[in-house]
């Protein structure tokens, strides 16, 4: 699967959310996330996918449910959107599998955890999240879409600052 997205920094979370409410926009998501990540310690994935695997915990608030999901993205593009490709699976066992993937060398990052609310409005997609301090202590809008076309129509939707408007993944936005 490729995704298309953008991140919008510096925003009003409370803000954002009324504003999603008021066009009409459809909640699909509420849940608390904890992704652990794992690489090599040469950091292989990075260096030859510019990617990387990570193993996610989902609790849905919505209805209760937990799912765990292994993935490996990569990012394909950063222009004007950031094109990712994304592999998952879900898993049963989240320890065992993180198990196996320590013993084929790939080392467990500290986790990170999310709480993410997510709505649709016009097959465009706006997640708001918010991170643990030590991961990230601003909340930022993802907003994922098909199209160049759609990321203005959502800027305009919401009346974004395009300053805020970045491609750059969460790692390079917490070492800043």
């Amino acid at each position: 699967m490729k995704e298309r997205e953008v991140k919008v920094l510096n925003i009003d979370k409370d803000e954002i959310e009324k504003k999603l409410i008021n066009v009409g926009a459809k909640l699909i998501k509420d849940e608390n996330q904890v992704n652990y990540r794992f690489e090599t310690g040469d950091g292989f994935l990075k260096k030859t996918y510019n990617g990387y695997l990570r193993i996610r915990i989902t609790e849905n608030l919505l209805n209760g449910e937990k799912t765990h999901t292994l993935t490996f993205k990569r990012s394909l593009n950063r222009n004007t959107l950031r094109v990712n490709e994304e592999i998952e699976t879900e898993i049963s066992d989240w320890e065992s599998t993180a198990e196996i993937l320590k013993l084929l060398g790939y080392k467990q990052k500290r986790p990170g955890y999310k709480h993410r609310k997510s709505y649709e409005y016009d097959n465009i997609i706006f997640e708001i999240d918010t991170w643990d301090e030590k991961t990230y202590s601003k909340p930022y809008l993802e907003i994922e879409m098909s199209s160049e076309e759609d990321l203005e129509k959502a800027i305009t939707l919401l009346d974004l600052d395009r300053s805020q408007v970045t491609t750059k993944p969460i790692d390079e936005l917490s070492k800043e």
